[in-house]
């Protein structure tokens, strides 16, 4: 696994359960959550911060220990985009659960995610990038202002966007983002009214854009409220309007492996309007593994050949991170957003813990202390302290403006979907 945080822990909990060996790679100042489970074997660290020291590293890492054929599951964007990257060299010795990048930079850059909704029917929110003079942003306030790519961490990528009530604040707001990213990969956007609870995702294991296992979900709480981080209370129900819109995006891509498709439902048209593509591990993904539905282990038995059965998981799972849910929730009750009888009301049944479990106790008992702990250290973080593939994505971004990107043809792929080290 390539990162430490709580995406992390639920596939080492998935795999390790059955035995499979799981090992955690992770960055000096990353998240470590996954590193106290009982099913991690070995926890290491990211030798450098350029991508061709941790190409070597992976490799030698698979030729000393006899890795051929081990999976790499990256949990966040940045590890996605680095194996996507890299994908011809890694796949030689591993078994990779990810696109190419040529794939991946669909879902990794927001512009060209809303630039291939537009030209496949898919609603989205009003989007404006470039923002300037001769492009500027005329739709409904209030807006936001939000990076197109994450390319590091500063105030804007970890508040995730700026909220501006008129032109006025949107000029001074984009003036300050644009100290901080490139202004051509910024992206103004309307902002749909609503909470969390007007958030929807489908969520698919998938092989050459045909889903196997499926569900759609309600992420009805979100920390931080607005512009939520991280989902934490999150049930599955039945949608087969955001389904469809999904599966648009997933069959132009043919996209293989994980991948979760999240919609925001505007109550002033009752459109479902695309905000992300998650074309990787996704934080909740641990919803269905009791009834069948356990991604990280069917996308390890895909990728090594076995037998898959279809499954659609069914309505009124739920799943719950307590912690953040506690702090989300918190504040909106305060606010007189939320009642405490609706609050609790929402707790009552059953639940797939994100961190508790009753084998595995550790995390769960050092989430809040870890949490905190991770979130001074992203407040302090240094300007010098790039993450893993930053200056490879910015060349990137030179060398490929986003106005001449090709949505890549549809190519026949591999039985299992995965692509797997060649025969040596």
């Amino acid at each position: 696994m390539l990162g430490g945080d709580y995406r992390g822990l639920g596939i080492a909990q998935s795999l390790g359960r059955q035995g499979i060996p799981v090992w955690v790679l992770r960055e000096p100042s990353g998240h470590r959550i996954a590193t106290m489970s009982r099913y991690v074997q070995r926890s290491l660290i990211w030798p450098g911060s350029h991508d061709d020291d941790n190409v070597a590293f992976l490799l030698d890492l698979n030729h000393t220990h006899g890795l051929q054929d081990w999976l790499l599951f990256p949990t966040g964007d940045e590890m996605t985009a680095f194996v996507g990257m890299h994908h011809a060299q890694l796949s030689s010795r591993y078994c990779l659960t990810t696109p190419p990048w040529e794939v991946f930079r669909w879902a990794y850059d927001k512009r060209l995610t809303y630039r291939l909704a537009s030209e496949i029917g898919v609603p989205t929110p009003l989007t404006v990038y470039p923002f300037t003079s001769e492009t500027p942003y005329s739709g409904p306030y209030p807006a936001i202002v939000k990076p197109g790519v994450k390319l590091g961490l500063d105030r804007l990528s970890i508040e995730k966007a700026w909220r501006v009530e008129d032109s006025a604040e949107l000029a001074e707001r984009f003036e300050e983002a644009a100290t901080l990213h490139d202004p051509a990969t910024l992206i103004v956007q309307e902002l749909i009214p609503g909470d969390g609870s007007n958030q929807f995702s489908f969520a698919a294991l998938c092989t050459g854009g045909e889903p196997i296992v499926s569900l759609v979900a309600l992420r009805r709480r979100q920390y931080p409220m607005d512009f939520g981080r991280s989902s934490t209370f999150v049930e599955t129900i039945d949608n087969p309007i955001v389904e469809a819109l999904a599966m648009r995006i997933i069959r132009r891509l043919r996209l293989s492996g994980l991948v979760e498709v999240e919609f925001k439902r505007d109550p002033r048209d009752g459109e479902y309007k695309l905000l992300d593509v998650n074309a990787r591990i996704w934080g909740w993904h641990t919803i269905g593994r009791r009834v069948g539905a356990d991604f990280p282990l069917l996308q390890w038995q895909l990728a090594t050949g076995q037998d898959v059965g279809a499954c659609r998981a069914p309505a009124r799972l739920r799943w719950l991170r307590l912690s953040t849910d506690v702090a989300a929730s918190v504040p909106a009750i305060l606010g007189g957003e939320l009642s405490v009888r609706s609050y609790l009301g929402t707790l009552v049944g059953r639940h797939e813990r994100a961190l508790f479990a009753a084998d595995d106790m550790l995390p769960g008992m050092l989430d809040i202390p870890l949490a905190a702990l991770q979130e001074a250290a992203v407040r302090m973080h240094r300007p010098d302290r790039q993450p893993i593939s930053s200056h490879i994505l910015a060349r990137l971004r030179v060398q490929s403006p986003v106005q001449e990107a090709q949505i890549p043809a549809p190519a026949t792929p591999p039985d299992t979907g995965m692509s797997r080290p060649a025969p040596r």
